[in-house]
């Protein structure tokens, strides 16, 4: 398959997201893991407005200062819990099961896609705020959604400016569009789904194809 833009456009492949750490030695690997664990469970415990660098160091049975190191600052470790959960989304949409995963018909991933970005995002919006500059949706997480995205419509025989339209169905699926439609306007998040799904079809299958 061909994107008319850039040439062969392969599958998706699984990316390093940015601002992820780069090689460690063993025993730091650990540490940081510790302490991602430690975050993610004061994060369901009590929400990411209340998870700070003092406590992470308190439940992770290490000193404030050992956290600081490793992530620099608050923005810091909520980007490297962001980073994790994406990594686990991304393997999901590589390797899991279908629809979302590979094995379903190209229109189904696609629409599989758009549930599974939309509820992530929703999910995770507070973390996404938290991480700030530090790594709110990197550029590596938005070019794997957008490679995907593109290789699916190109599965889909879709013409045009895919980069274009893959960057038109994501938009939607980013927190600022949806809390101002879910939170702010009160929209069902079924209306929202919708309505998505409505503008996925009609970017396969315009009216006058």
């Amino acid at each position: 398959m061909t994107d008319p833009l850039s040439g062969p456009l392969p599958g998706p492949v699984l990316l390093p997201l940015l601002g992820g750490p780069p090689t460690e030695r063993r025993d730091a690997a650990r540490n940081r893991e510790a302490l991602l664990v430690a975050a993610e469970e004061l994060v369901d415990a009590c929400g990411v407005d209340h998870v700070t660098m003092d406590a992470v160091a308190v439940r992770a049975g290490v000193g404030k200062g050992t956290v600081f190191r490793r992530f620099e600052s608050r923005e810091g470790l909520m980007a490297a819990l962001l980073d994790r959960s994406e990594t686990v989304w991304q393997a999901a949409v590589i390797s899991g099961p279908p629809p979302l995963g590979p094995g379903a018909d190209p229109m189904e991933r696609l629409l599989a896609f758009g549930r599974s970005r939309l509820e992530t995002t929703l999910r995770h919006a507070e973390l996404i705020r938290a991480a700030g500059r530090a790594g709110s949706r990197s550029y590596a997480a938005w070019s794997f959604t957008a490679m995907h995205v593109r290789y699916l419509l190109g599965e889909l025989d879709v013409r045009g400016d895919l980069p274009v339209l893959a960057t038109a169905l994501l938009a939607p699926l980013e927190v600022p569009v949806l809390e101002q439609q879910v939170r702010v306007e009160g929209f069902p998040v079924d209306r929202v789904l919708a309505g998505w799904e409505d503008l996925a079809r009609r970017v396969v299958r315009p009216p006058d194809a």
